[in-house]
């Protein structure tokens, strides 16, 4: 029971802290992690989430 509830809060701070989605980015360009790649990433990731603001 504590195990999988260690599990779940560590799955869910992953998910917060952008980590799976940068985990996600690897997997689908097929590279492998790096200072220059994790700066494309944030590029990508940071640009699309703000290029969709919303207002209120």
């Amino acid at each position: 029971m504590l195990g999988r509830l260690w599990r779940n809060l560590l799955a869910i701070i992953r998910e917060l802290s952008d980590e799976n989605a940068y985990a996600r980015h690897l997997a689908h360009h097929g590279c492998s992690h790096s200072a220059q790649e994790y700066r494309r990433f944030q590029a990508e990731h940071f640009g699309r989430k703000y290029k969709r603001a919303r207002c209120c």
